[in-house]
């Protein structure tokens, strides 16, 4: 099992954040989450994940199931990455047509981006670092049992 120390496989990637391996993959090939561990130095290389990974793509997952455009979701998460580094919990992604704003639990407000007018899309990042810390306690016991089942 790949740990957080050591990385996550692409499948497990997966598993846990809730996409299929074409759109991973994809992503990976246009540069939209690379991964940090290892990237894939060719055909049938291996691409290891970090745990900052898993948050970017499910927030990418966040926001395509929120209807947000991947052009869009492309800029939000490159805004996150310039924005907030590891303090992810204390912040939600507000996106208002092609306006992005960081709302800080403090009330601090951070425009990301220039733009137009639209519907409000929130997305908690609490709540995000939380269901993959959910997601990787199901995977970590879900492979323990199969493990002993193979004992």
């Amino acid at each position: 099992m790949n740990t957080v120390s050591t990385g996550f496989s692409g499948p497990s990637v997966c598993r846990i954040a809730g996409v299929t391996y074409r759109q991973l993959d994809y992503w990976a090939r246009t540069n939209l989450v690379t991964p940090s561990v290892t990237a894939a130095q060719g055909s049938g290389s291996k691409r290891v994940y970090s745990y900052a990974d898993l948050i970017e793509v499910r927030v990418i997952k966040s926001l395509l199931d929120a209807g947000v455009a991947l052009p869009r979701a492309r800029q939000a998460v490159n805004c996150l990455r310039n924005q907030i580094g590891g303090d992810l919990k204390s912040v939600s992604l507000v996106l208002s047509g092609s306006n992005s704003v960081l709302a800080y639990s403090d009330g601090e407000i951070i425009d990301l981006l220039k733009g137009g007018h639209g519907v409000f899309n929130v997305i908690s990042m609490d709540s995000v670092t939380a269901d993959i810390d959910t997601s990787l306690a199901q995977e970590v016991e879900t492979t323990e049992n199969r493990r002993l089942a193979m004992a």
